[in-house]
């Protein structure tokens, strides 16, 4: 599985706004420096992210963005569906309705394995778990195993 960019700014960028005093609305450009991200690009994220419903912008002299709900009700699946669509496809299709045949058959049960793994993560840790570092068991759990860390 590839995190993109995107994704990964994305989540970065809502765990600035969970991290805003009282949850005030953060202008752009302090997002962009909080975590040294292209603050165009993250114009562009933070506009898919209103329109997924995970964030709000606010007009005026103090206005920015504020995360749409309470950080402990946000999940990171929530976050890059927004900013990306489906967790996991397959050539830009939801393995549902994929099929395969001959030897490959059982491949699509792989594939619907590796989306329930990826949705066992990211639906599992909210922004405000992440800002906290206070991952959920499952989640810590797999970075116990003693191959967590290799990149075979």
């Amino acid at each position: 599985m590839r995190v993109s960019a995107k994704a990964d700014y994305a989540v970065r960028a809502c765990a600035e706004l969970a991290a805003s005093p009282q949850g005030h609305p953060v202008a752009v450009e302090t997002l962009a420096a909080g975590q040294g991200l292209p603050t165009s690009f993250l114009e562009r994220i933070l506009g898919d992210l209103r329109r997924g419903g995970v964030v709000v912008s606010v007009r005026g002299r103090s206005g920015g963005y504020r995360l749409a709900r309470p950080a402990d009700q946000i999940t990171l699946a929530d976050v890059m569906r927004a900013a990306e669509g489906p967790l996991v496809t397959v050539r830009d299709e939801r393995p549902p309705s994929l099929t395969y045949e001959g030897s490959a058959a059982a491949l699509l049960d792989v594939w619907v394995a590796l989306r329930v793994a990826v949705r066992d993560v990211l639906d599992e840790v909210t922004i405000a778990a992440l800002v906290a570092g206070d991952l959920p068991a499952p989640v810590r759990e797999m970075l116990g195993r003693a191959d967590a860390w290799e990149n075979p």
